[in-house]
């Protein structure tokens, strides 16, 4: 299989919690996979909603993104907390740079959401059901959160659908 998991998971983990110093505090991720000869998108659907580790904050508004990205906000930063905390292989994943979208908090926190794309030719469905979670098709998540269902209809126009 062309998917590998770095470090063995037996079974879901309860979500992470805050840390201040980890970059996913003020970064979300919203995974993908891309198949190039049915150009099927599909995304992994947690417990919780579309983005890892958790949803936005609740009231969380989109903003314009900033001309020079913050500290802390980095894809980069946010891929290897996600690997860390997942087990995800690196070398599978790739950060989608044309997808942009920035959220603050009512209480003013900054947060970006990434979109990292899953690089192998088939989704690596056994590594996402092992963290607790289902890839999923545009089209069956209907009752998804309206703000996640915005960022995927955003992610979606990036691959020649919208």
């Amino acid at each position: 299989m062309a998917w590998k998991l770095r470090m063995a998971r037996t079974s879901p983990e309860p979500m992470p919690t805050m840390n201040p110093t980890d970059p996913l505090t003020h970064n979300r991720v919203i995974l993908c996979h891309f198949d190039d000869y049915s150009h099927a998108l599909l995304f992994p659907r947690w417990e919780h909603g579309m983005l890892w580790p958790r949803p936005l904050p609740e009231g969380a508004e989109p903003v314009p993104a900033p001309a020079v990205v913050p500290d802390g906000h980095a894809a980069a930063a946010a891929m290897a907390s996600l690997v860390a905390a997942t087990g995800l292989n690196p070398d599978e994943l790739r950060a989608v740079g044309d997808f942009q979208a920035w959220y603050q908090s009512p209480g003013g926190e900054l947060l970006r959401v990434h979109l990292l794309q899953f690089t192998t030719p088939d989704a690596p469905k056994p590594a996402i059901e092992a963290l607790g979670a289902r890839f999923m098709a545009l089209s069956q998540l209907r009752g998804t959160d309206m703000k996640e269902l915005l960022l995927l209809r955003q992610a979606f126009g990036l691959f020649g659908h919208g």
